[in-house]
């Protein structure tokens, strides 16, 4: 399918504000997409985050942002985490509120189980200076480890080992993460939709 000629008005051609306090989310977006001129911005004051999915969270940040910030620029929501098997998905969207130090929390809560297998899910929803939403999603699955392993990374990469992987997601780095997290797979996803439409 061809690509639809894109204007001025995209997201690779003028900044994309992403609604976050997390410096972290905005240099895995910019790995990922290197020709966005993306941003981290918050509003004068934090949207309540009170969806019971990841995308209900990133759509509540993202319509947060679109009413404060400038009307000319693109905006995006993010909502992501971490769901453990053996733990029903928690911690889910409570990943970054769910203890004080949530690596710890986890390996507590999974300690003598046998269900190890947990993914990291990541949803945007990027809202046009016109008022269009669009989203996209995107997984890792993996295993969590019995002990943190790497210094690269943040939040659970240190006990999370992919599928196919022997070595944690802060053992592997920001170069894989550009390429294989999932939140680079969410920002694929939505740079592809963005392609095809006519803006």
């Amino acid at each position: 399918m061809p690509r639809t000629r894109r204007s001025p008005g995209s997201p690779d051609a003028v900044k994309l504000l992403v609604a976050t306090a997390n410096p972290h989310k905005v240099t895995e977006l910019r790995h990922t997409l290197p020709g966005w001129q993306i941003e981290a911005w918050q509003a004068p004051e934090p949207p309540v985050e009170d969806g019971d999915t990841f995308e209900e969270n990133a759509r509540i940040k993202a319509r947060h942002a679109r009413a404060y910030a400038p009307s000319d620029v693109w905006v995006a929501g993010e909502d992501s985490g971490i769901e453990a098997a053996g733990l029903g998905g928690r911690p889910g969207v409570e990943s970054a509120r769910w203890a004080e130090d949530g690596v710890a929390a986890l390996l507590a809560a999974l300690a003598g189980g046998s269900d190890r297998h947990a993914r990291y899910v990541c949803a945007i929803v990027a809202i046009s200076p016109g008022g269009d939403e669009l989203v996209a999603t995107g997984t890792l699955e993996g295993v969590v480890a019995d002990e943190p392993r790497g210094s690269e990374g943040f939040g659970y990469d240190p006990i999370m080992v992919p599928v196919g992987e022997t070595r944690t997601v802060a053992e592997l780095g920001d170069a894989w993460k550009a390429e294989h997290s999932h939140r680079a797979r969410a920002a694929r996803a939505l740079a592809s939709d963005l392609e095809e439409r006519p803006w």
